[in-house]
């Protein structure tokens, strides 16, 4: 029996500053499993391809050959030929982090060729460093090479996706087809090009393909037809996001002249199940999760007998075969929130599998990804935080879930603590009541910079259709809580919910222009709603007001929904004037418009007070309630006492402040006590101290008690670092 061998590939195109995780979790799992496992981003690959002195001189000569139909901005490009050659390397080491010299060099006047995409965008304030100019003009710089290649030789290509279209709605096989019986295109050539050495290299007995977004769907089968025409048997599996909310009524027997197998949500058992029948130790009925084509049909298995793996089981994720320093830093905004999603590589982990709310009416409630509820034991996680350290050599963590649970985060940044275990991290979350203003302080303390979180609309009516459990009000004490701790927020919003009307929209927008002008939100993106066919909106339009118009399945993908709203009516020109003003308020431009100014076409005034932001801070409690359900934590060092004294003296070095305060002797310590239990430390053995405990052991009555939080000394302690969570 010949020993597996598995090669995983990230088809283009998702991110170019770091990997998506999805092979690295399958790796690092496959290899605790001792199967060999390999992994290569076949992304980056063809991206550096394209982006060189001879994939330049490729793509010059074929754009020569249709210099006749050229618009007038490619002429000018081509003109500046010699110049794109000369640049191009020193702008991609740049950009790659391998010479941060070259910054003044890249932003001095007349080095770079400045195409279509500079006009307007060559003015800095004088606050942005040079290092931030270099990389604006280096992304503007290859986004003009990326439009030119798309508008001419490519026209599948952009920095972001690849052939995205071909996979929207795609409810039937046909344009998928048609388009890969297309002659390969430049960048397919170079996507091909990248694929052949790790093929000879691994010699793999299976191949898995990762499709985390429709952006990947037509790289994923580009990849599949050459392999299948070099190694027709040669078995491929596909899995990844898009099969999970897409495929998963797949039926047209044509997608397995492509790959024999499509794998459905967690990745772990299925591959693991496909390998031992590859290898004669399962039936092909003991599948699991599984389409694959019998006798011209498609067939789905899932041998339910066989359970998932547990967040605690699934090893850890690894890099090892992925180029890290050969990302590239793609900065399309100078703004420090929006900003994290192309900068820097950042290392993945997940706090929980699944969502612990998921009542959202516009989600995926019902799927595995969402619906599996499972926290990664705390010690695990931290087990993985230390591994990933020692094999990347990069401290910043990226927590993809779907919404970390606020215990769990505490649970996390207390390990952190403990261990004195110093990095970045930033997460999804929901925008809960749980993040209180102490908790806010412990996960900055533990290294928490920023926070994505579903706003979704700006209206409680719309939030409650929705289910999400929040108010607009909510979200904005929130968001001055993790405000006042230092971390930052982006949220996303959806415009053209069922019955939301165009009052609703602009009031919407008006509340989001008041948190980007308090600084309570630094970064935000609009999207359309969409019905999707698993969502309790897709699944029971009529209750909200929808009918389905198609599209009809016709065997391939079936997910996004053609609807039509008898109530709310959402034109396109609207959320045109939503993404400009947000393209502004990124850069903290038209803060104090009138937010009507944003539409081409007349709007209703909003109906939102323009106090509405800061009456809402003015309810916030500024006294402790110490519910008795709270632990303390403190952070900062141990408290150097003076001299024995009747009233004793307390030096306290704190996070966020240092401050000294006087007690009674036993109240001292009694304090010092409490101060010492509170602090995290490595091995700790005993519980951080319930509030209940600190006022049972209070030297002195329960009315004392109540009288020793009202004094200074006590508020000082908490200014200084001393938590409630």
């Amino acid at each position: 029996m010949t020993a597996p061998r598995v090669l995983l590939l990230i088809p283009p195109l998702t991110q170019l500053n770091t990997p998506y995780p999805s092979t690295a979790y399958l790796t690092g799992f496959l290899q605790s499993q001792g199967i060999t496992c390999e992994q290569a981003d076949l992304g980056i690959e063809m991206v550096l391809r394209l982006f060189s002195p001879d994939g330049l001189r490729k793509v010059f000569r074929l754009v020569r050959q249709q210099e006749d139909d050229l618009p007038e901005q490619a002429l000018a490009m081509l003109a500046d030929e010699d110049a794109y050659l000369s640049t191009i390397e020193t702008v991609v080491t740049f950009l790659q982090g391998e010479n941060p010299e070259a910054a003044r060099q890249l932003i001095h006047p007349g080095f770079l060729p400045q195409g279509p995409r500079f006009n307007g965008k060559t003015r800095f304030a004088t606050s942005v460093p040079v290092e931030d100019r270099a990389k604006h003009w280096g992304t503007l710089y290859l986004e003009d090479l990326a439009d030119l290649v798309q508008a001419t030789v490519s026209p599948s290509f952009a920095l972001s996706r690849y052939a995205e279209h071909l996979a929207h709605s795609a409810s039937s096989f046909d344009r998928l087809s048609s388009a890969l019986d297309e002659p390969l295109s430049l960048t397919d050539e170079f996507l091909l090009d990248a694929l052949w050495p790790h093929l000879d290299r691994v010699n793999p007995t299976l191949v898995g393909l990762s499709v985390p977004f429709p952006g990947n769907l037509y790289g994923a089968f580009r990849i599949a037809q050459a392999i299948k025409r070099r190694k027709p048997k040669l078995p491929i599996a596909l899995g990844g996001g898009y099969a999970n909310t897409e495929l998963r009524r797949v039926s047209d027997p044509r997608v397995f002249d492509y790959v024999d197998f499509i794998t459905l949500d967690d990745g772990e058992r299925p591959i693991l199940s496909l390998l031992e029948h590859l290898t004669g130790q399962r039936p092909r009925t003991g599948l699991c999760r599984t389409f694959h084509r019998e006798d011209h049909h498609v067939r789905y298995v899932d041998d339910r007998s066989v359970p998932n793996f547990s967040m605690n089981d699934i090893g850890c994720p690894t890099y090892r075969g992925l180029p890290l320093n050969r990302y590239l830093t793609i900065l399309d905004s100078t703004n420090p929130m929006h900003r994290l999603w192309s900068e820097g590589h950042w290392n993945k982990l997940t706090v929980a599998h699944g969502c612990y709310w998921k009542q959202c009416t516009f989600c995926d409630v019902g799927l595995d990804y969402i619906s599996r509820y499972e926290m990664t034991p705390t010690e695990r996680l931290i087990q993985q935080i230390e591994q990933l350290i020692a094999e990347t050599g990069q401290r910043g963590f990226h927590f993809v879930d779907e919404a970390a649970p606020p215990a769990a985060l505490k649970a996390l940044a207390l390990g952190l603590l403990e261990r004195k275990l110093d990095i970045t991290w930033w997460g999804n979350i929901r925008f809960e009541e749980a993040f209180s203003p102490d908790l806010c302080r412990l996960l900055a303390a533990s290294g928490c910079i920023a926070v994505t979180a579903g706003l979704e609309a700006a209206s409680d009516r719309l939030l409650d259709k929705m289910k999400k459990g929040i108010t607009v009000d909510q979200t904005a004490l929130v968001a001055a809580a993790f405000k006042d701790a230092g971390i930052m927020i982006h949220a996303y919003l959806m415009y053209g919910f069922p019955s939301e009307t165009i009052q609703e929209a602009v009031d919407a927008l008006e509340r989001v222009r008041q948190l980007f002008k308090a600084d309570l939100m630094q970064s935000a993106f609009w999207h359309r709603f969409t019905t999707t066919a698993h969502s309790p909106v897709g699944l029971d339009p009529k209750s909200n007001g929808l009918r389905i118009l198609g599209p009809t399945f016709e065997g391939f993908a079936d997910n996004d929904l053609i609807h039509r709203d008898s109530v709310g009516k959402t034109p396109a020109w609207l959320g045109e004037g939503l993404r400009r003003s947000m393209l502004n308020f990124l850069e903290g431009r038209g803060l104090s418009m009138d937010v009507r100014q944003w539409f081409d076409h007349d709007v209703p005034e909003p109906d939102v007070p323009k106090n509405w932001v800061r009456t809402v801070l003015r309810t916030r409690i500024a006294v402790d309630h110490l519910p008795l359900e709270r632990r303390l934590v403190w952070l900062g060092a141990q408290p150097i006492a003076a001299a024995q004294t009747r009233r004793g003296t307390l030096a306290l070095r704190g996070r966020f402040a240092n401050v000294v305060i006087q007690l009674p002797q036993a109240q001292r310590q009694w304090f010092q006590t409490v101060i010492k239990q509170a602090t995290p430390r490595k091995n700790k053995t005993t519980a951080y101290p319930w509030v209940r405990d600190i006022q049972a052991s209070f030297p002195g009555t329960a009315e004392d008690f109540v009288t020793f939080l009202e004094i200074p000394d006590w508020r000082k302690t908490r200014t200084a670092g001393l938590l409630l969570v």
